[in-house]
């Protein structure tokens, strides 16, 4: 059994993604980060950070923040999405880290300041704007010719879709990277994405890309 800290943002989307992908138990708790329950004594405890997500397995008291660590761990427990070969394997991880390293944190950055204090800070909304298109680029052109961003569907897939989702808040047109465009789509329609995106409570349909 896994007990899963989270929220509903993208990097709590991620967790609770693969977690519906594997199909195993878990438990959901909502840790409303608007009312600063990450900085509580309790959850600083499992996640340090006073980040979501954070987990405890239950099978072994490990206890693990870092959405990215959280997906390795859990891909490798239950055997699937992240692949044994070795090549295979670290190209799985180079996008995960490419996500972990960019695509989040570069969104991240436009949500903030572009989504929700649109007009206070002309010049970070026009470099996080231009990075956040660029990296779109970078995702379009890895994505020209495949279904999935490495040969299967894998981790870095749930990794880096949950940000896609937010490309509203982006302001980012799909239509301009038509081979993200589609790949969001076929994500879009897995039953466990749709599970996991609920979680831990709805907030509002899936943007349909």
């Amino acid at each position: 059994m896994i007990d899963l800290y989270t929220w509903t943002t993208p990097n709590g989307r991620k967790v609770s993604i693969l977690l519906e992908e594997l199909g195993v138990e878990y438990n959901a708790h909502p840790i409303n980060i608007g009312q600063g329950d990450q900085k509580t004594p309790e959850f600083l405890e499992i996640g340090p950070n006073n980040k979501i997500p954070a987990i405890v397995d239950q099978d072994n008291g490990l206890k693990l923040m870092e959405s990215g660590a959280i997906m390795i761990y859990l891909a490798e427990k239950y055997g699937n999405f992240l692949p044994t070969d070795p090549m295979a394997r670290i190209r799985v991880i180079e996008w995960l880290m490419w996500q972990m390293g960019g695509l989040g944190p570069m969104a991240g950055q436009v949500h903030h300041f572009v989504h929700f204090n649109p007009g206070k800070a002309e010049y970070a909304e026009e470099r996080f704007s231009a990075e956040a298109n660029r990296l779109y680029g970078v995702l379009d052109k890895r994505l020209e010719g495949r279904e999935f961003i490495v040969d299967d569907y894998s981790i870095a897939d749930m990794a880096c879709w949950p940000w896609v989702s937010r490309y509203e808040w982006q302001q980012i047109d799909l239509t301009q990277y038509p081979n993200v465009r589609d790949w969001y789509r076929r994500i879009a329609a897995r039953e466990a994405v749709q599970r996991g995106y609920h979680v831990p409570k709805k907030v509002g349909e899936i943007p349909p890309g």
